[in-house]
């Protein structure tokens, strides 16, 4: 790793606006009028997973299709896979945004999904142990594990205001509210979405073909974003079809009376908003050194934090309990706390590499 580049605080900081990004991309979708979800929904996969990463990566990797090539074709498939295995759980994230709101929602789906991603691969790879090392590897699974009991506290929230408002309340700030169907698409969008994060953590024989073809090392991911976005894209691409076919609204991109021009451009909007997030995770992560890996709970914890605060916001827990408001607000502290752990991790894990180095020249 380039200490040069090695800096903690900015590499929270990236992950944090990604993490924004993430919370607030669905609003422009909000704003569709006159189609059905799943033409709105090609319009945004369009723009997200294919044109915004397509173009970032010719910009900023000039050799991307080089790399492609060169890399080993098993890790060109494996984060193909993982992104398409994320496009399952990218489908049902705007259901369960529909059942359970902004906030509840992406307060569960993500908490889900941060766990998954950032436990997972060091139980597969069998480097757990390094979470568990004094110092920066402790510290860091303790930030990951402060996000989590944020997570949770969140959770309970939205169980205890299920139990507290009435229907029609509910579905004043959220129309189509329905707390069990929405922690069922939860629990698989979820875990299914989870798959980016081991996609997007899977490419080192692209990240190091990138660097050894004159790309910047801040700009090392993006051939594995592209392919893990290729990988999502298909899979949405073909349910979004399946789907105008089914209900017969594949005239949508021609409808007499909608605003076609209009709807395109908030699709436009969600896509360019929705990848900025994890442009962000691949960005921010050469910033955190060998703490890196930390880049996953901190970017769905800064998602989790904004969304519960855009929640509030739109009224979507008005009428709750202080009980209920109380146990919301301590996890969005919480899930902020975890960011600033994660930062203290890495600024850990900066200091130790520097005195190994230093170490190491004293004994030359």
């Amino acid at each position: 790793m380039n200490d040069s580049i090695v800096n903690p605080g900015l590499g929270i900081l990236i992950f944090v606006l990604g993490g924004f990004a993430g919370a607030v991309f669905y609003l422009p979708l909000k704003r569709e009028k006159n189609w059905a979800w799943e033409s709105y929904w090609m319009f945004y996969a369009i723009f997200a997973l294919v044109i915004a990463p397509w173009a970032l990566a010719l910009a900023k990797c000039p050799n991307v299709m080089d790399v492609l090539k060169q890399a080993p074709s098993k890790e060109v498939w494996y984060c193909y896979l993982c992104g398409a295995a994320w496009g399952f759980g990218g489908l049902t994230w705007g259901l369960m945004i529909r059942y359970l709101g902004v906030g509840l929602g992406l307060a569960i789906g993500c908490g889900i999904c941060s766990a998954a991603g950032t436990l997972i691969p060091k139980l597969i790879t069998g480097k757990f142990a390094e979470l568990l090392q004094p110092g920066a590897g402790i510290t860091s699974l303790l930030g990951v594990l402060v996000s989590i009991v944020g997570i949770v506290l969140v959770g309970l929230a939205g169980m205890s205001k299920e139990g507290e408002l009435p229907e029609e309340t509910k579905k004043k700030a959220v129309e189509e509210y329905n707390f069990k169907k929405g922690i069922l698409v939860a629990v698989f969008s979820g875990f299914a979405s989870a798959g980016l994060g081991f996609g997007l953590q899977g490419g080192k024989e692209m990240e190091a073909l990138a660097l050894q073809g004159g790309t910047a090392i801040a700009w090392k991911g993006m051939p594995v974003l592209v392919m893990c976005l290729l990988g999502g894209f298909t899979v949405n691409a073909l349910w979004c079809l399946f789907l105008n076919m089914k209900n017969k609204t594949l005239g949508d991109y021609t409808k007499k009376g909608a605003p076609i021009l209009a709807n395109v451009f908030f699709a436009m909007c969600a896509g360019l908003l929705w990848v900025c997030q994890f442009v962000a995770f691949k960005t921010g992560e050469p910033r955190m050194g060998d703490q890196s890996y930390v880049g996953w709970a901190v970017l769905m914890a800064s998602s989790i934090m904004f969304s519960g605060v855009l929640g509030l916001m739109l009224g979507e827990w008005k009428g709750t309990s202080a009980k209920t408001r109380g146990l919301l607000t301590t996890g969005l502290v919480m899930l902020l706390g975890s960011a600033v752990v994660a930062g203290y991790s890495g600024k850990m894990g900066q200091q130790s590499a520097k005195a190994a180095v230093t170490v190491e020249k004293i004994l030359k």
